[in-house]
Formats: C-alpha cells, sequence, structure tokens
C-alpha cells in the first residue's frame, strides 16, 4: 500500500493536524525555565496575568461566584426557563438542588472573605483567605490557569492530538492503568503543568464521550497530580530543597504505583464502563492491515481534522470552557474547601483521625511517630498543610517522608479535590476521601522503603 492511498487527505488536513497540536504540546507539555523554576508556558502566562491583576482578583473571583449563585438560583426557581434557549447556560446553571445549595454556601464566604464579615474563622488567611486572600491565593491561580488553558484546550482535544496518541499508547496506558493511550495527554499536563489542567482536559474528554465513567473516575484521581514547579515548593518548606532529585523520583515510583493498583480496587474498579450517556463501552478497534500503530495514528489524527473547529468556533468554545470552570468549578472550591479548612484549622479532627496511624508509622520504624500522625490526613484539606506543621520535625527522614507522602495522595479538597467535585467526573466526596486514604495507604510504605534506603 502506497503512503498516498494510507494517507488519501488533503494537504490542509495534515497541516490542522501537525500545526494547531505543536503548539498544543508547546503551550501545555513543554518545560521551560524561568527566574529559577521549571514551568510551561500556560502557567508562566497565568501567573504574570496573576501578578498583574493582583489588586483585583479577589473582586473578581467574588463577584464570578456570587453571579453564578445568583443565575444558579434564578435558573432552579424558573426550573429551567431562564436558560432553556441555550443549552450551554442550561448545562451550567440548571443543576441538581444540592449544587445549588453548594453555589449559594460559596457566595456566602466569598462575600464573609472579601469583607471580612463574620466569624473570623471563615475568613482568616489559614481559611477562606488561603482560598480567595492574598497573593498566591487558590481561587487567584484558577481564575487564571482557566483563562489561558480554557481558551486553548481545543488544540489539544480538537485538531487530533488525542487520536494519535491514543491509539500509539495504547499498548501501555490499558495494560498498566487499565486506560485508553488519550490518557496519557491528561497525565503529561498534569505533571509539567497543573493537576486542575489534567482534571478539566479529563472532564471534557468525559463530556464528549471518549472516555467511560470508570475511565474518567481513573484518570482524574490518578494522574491529575501537582505540577513540578509545586513540588519544589513543598519539598523547600521542609528545608529539604537540596533532595529535590531523590524527593522527586520518589513522589514517581510511589505515583506510578499507586496508579497501577487504584483502577483494579474499589472504588474506581466498580464504576460503570459506560459513556456520559449510557452506552456500553465497544472494544477497541484493532489495527487495520497495511498499518501500524504509528501510522493507524495518525491516520486518525488527521482524519480528525475535518471536525475541526473554524476559528469563530474555535473561540466559543475556548470561551465557553472558561466560563465552565470558572463558574462551575470556583464556587464549590469555595463552599467546600472553606468548610474542610475550617475543620482542618480549628478542630482536633484530622489529629484525631490520624492517631491510628501511630502504629503503622512505629512498625515502619518512621522517627517522631506520634508528630508525624497528626500530618497523615490533614492533607485532605489542603496539600500544603503537611509540609507546614512537619516542617518543625527534627527527623530530616520523617519530613521527606511527610514532603513526599503529600504530593502523592494528590486528592487534597482546596484544589484538586474540589475541582473534580465542581467537574462532570462521576466522583463524589465520599469516594474522594476512600481513594485519599487508598493512596496514603499504598504510597506510604514505598516512600518510606525509599526513605530508609536514602537516609
Amino acid at each position: 500500500m502506497n503512503s498516498k492511498n494510507k494517507f488519501p487527505f488533503k494537504p490542509m488536513n495534515h497541516f490542522l493536524f501537525i500545526i494547531p497540536s505543536l503548539i498544543g504540546i508547546l503551550l501545555f507539555m513543554t518545560p521551560i525555565k524561568f527566574e529559577d523554576s521549571i514551568t510551561i508556558p500556560i502557567a508562566h502566562f497565568a501567573s504574570n496575568l496573576q501578578t498583574a491583576l493582583q489588586g483585583q482578583l479577589p473582586a473578581i473571583m467574588t463577584f464570578i461566584i456570587t453571579i453564578t449563585a445568583i443565575l444558579t438560583l434564578i435558573a432552579k426557581l424558573t426550573n429551567g426557563q431562564a436558560v432553556k434557549k441555550s443549552p450551554f447556560f442550561t448545562g451550567l446553571l440548571f443543576v441538581p438542588w444540592s449544587w445549588t445549595i453548594i453555589r449559594v454556601v460559596g457566595a456566602v464566604f466569598a462575600i464573609m472573605t472579601f469583607y471580612k464579615l463574620g466569624p473570623e474563622e471563615v475568613y482568616s488567611s489559614a481559611t477562606g483567605g488561603l482560598l480567595l486572600g492574598g497573593e498566591g491565593s487558590l481561587l487567584h491561580i484558577l481564575f487564571t490557569v482557566f483563562l489561558f488553558a480554557g481558551m486553548f484546550l481545543p488544540l489539544l482535544l480538537n485538531f487530533g492530538l488525542l487520536e494519535f496518541f491514543g491509539i500509539l499508547l495504547t499498548k501501555i496506558m490499558r495494560p498498566l492503568f487499565t486506560l485508553p493511550g488519550r490518557s496519557s495527554i491528561d497525565s503529561l499536563a498534569s505533571w509539567l503543568g497543573d493537576g486542575t489542567i489534567g482534571v478539566l482536559l479529563t472532564s471534557k474528554q468525559y463530556e464528549e464521550g471518549h472516555y467511560t465513567k470508570r475511565e474518567a473516575a481513573v484518570v482524574g484521581t490518578t494522574f491529575s497530580v501537582v505540577s513540578i514547579t509545586f513540588t519544589l515548593v513543598v519539598i523547600d518548606q521542609v528545608k529539604l530543597g537540596h533532595m529535590f532529585a531523590p524527593f522527586y523520583g520518589t513522589v514517581l515510583l510511589a505515583g506510578v504505583i499507586a496508579a497501577i493498583i487504584m483502577p483494579r480496587i474499589p472504588p474506581l474498579s466498580r464504576k460503570e464502563d459506560s459513556y456520559v450517556n449510557g452506552e456500553e463501552k465497544k472494544p477497541e478497534p484493532g489495527t487495520p492491515k497495511g498499518y501500524n500503530a504509528l501510522t493507524w495514528g495518525y491516520y486518525k489524527a488527521v482524519e480528525r481534522t475535518k471536525q475541526a473547529p473554524s476559528l469563530p468556533q474555535f473561540i466559543k468554545q475556548g470561551c465557553q470552557n472558561i466560563l465552565d470552570m470558572w463558574m462551575g468549578v470556583a464556587p464549590i472550591i469555595m463552599a467546600i474547601g472553606t468548610v474542610t479548612l475550617i475543620i482542618a484549622e480549628h478542630t482536633p479532627f484530622f489529629s484525631w483521625i490520624g492517631m491510628p496511624f501511630i502504629p503503622l508509622l512505629e512498625l515502619l520504624q518512621i522517627p517522631e511517630a506520634a508528630a508525624a500522625s497528626e500530618t497523615i490526613l490533614v492533607g485532605f484539606a489542603d496539600m500544603f498543610l503537611p509540609a507546614l506543621l512537619g516542617s518543625s520535625i527534627e527527623s530530616e527522614m520523617t519530613r521527606f517522608i511527610i514532603a513526599a507522602l503529600s504530593v502523592t495522595q494528590l486528592i487534597y479538597m482546596s484544589e484538586v479535590g474540589g475541582v473534580v467535585l465542581g467537574s462532570k467526573i462521576p466522583i463524589d466526596f465520599k469516594e474522594l476521601f476512600i481513594l485519599f486514604i487508598e493512596r496514603t495507604l499504598i504510597t506510604l510504605p514505598v516512600i518510606t522503603l525509599v526513605a530508609h534506603w536514602i537516609f
């Protein structure tokens, strides 16, 4: 079979795959060094905009969260009639009462935090202020990351890149992680960029029918890790910045082992292998005669460009992505994140539930086990809390274990957990907590083994 018969497409289709895909790879997956830190262009643009808008971002996010709650209430009280002319806004605003209440609570917390009203427990720098307050606050980061990621996400989704890697890497992703090859793009975007980008990418692919419920749940809770940049912040916080290389290697090893095990145990293994429209999963088609994985992946990628969006459609899709993220995710994070942080800061709840881990930590011969146990589960509220609490522990090995564990636990409500709940990925709060515990029990022995070897 000659190459013309293999790829019966117009030259423009080849360009439509190659050029946008290369731009997408450059923006979302190409590490760049800037001022002694490693990041990706999308995150760099977001950081610059965040700096430029620093003084206005609390007001901007308070407005977005509040207007979302008001519009959601209007849509709900009119039984969807107020938004029925727009399928997009119907899906965004006409949500179940549980989500409506959470959005209203998020708006109340945002207003209290912005104006410093009511109990200080709600708006302090360790609770609501951590999400909405000063420089580096989570919602500030999400505003700018979602703005750029949402606008340029169609470069990864709609021009054949996922089809190409989906076929090329299926033989690796399927046996190891029970996932289609296209999930490799999600994981790369997370590892190199930001976990929230990975969650967004996963949610969009699930909504478009590329992932089953089980696959979306696995990718969103297993591969949406924090960026390389943030792991540097964590290891510096526990005063072990000079050990970044072995630290990151440990995080990678523990993360891969967890990614192999997690999809094979409940609750992820019990998720339906059906698509968002209810259809059962179909067997993956094989590679046709005359093609190999590389050439067939290229064929399917170029074929996908026949449905590529025009420039106005691209801009419309990007703007809808941005609104979907801002209005769908931010109120959830403000509501659930604030409540979880209040519990972590002002009650001994996480210390109590960490106490059963003391015998396990002693069995693993981790120094200062009692102090370390207080950090084990507090990471469910915010990934940075274990490093903050553990920074005063004397043992370097214990601080190393705490830092690595906090990263590999992955699911924390002030960011990734909140974003997952705010997305369309079929995971609820209870399942997130179970997954957090499972990841803790799987990765802790791996990290401890490496720590004993290093120290």
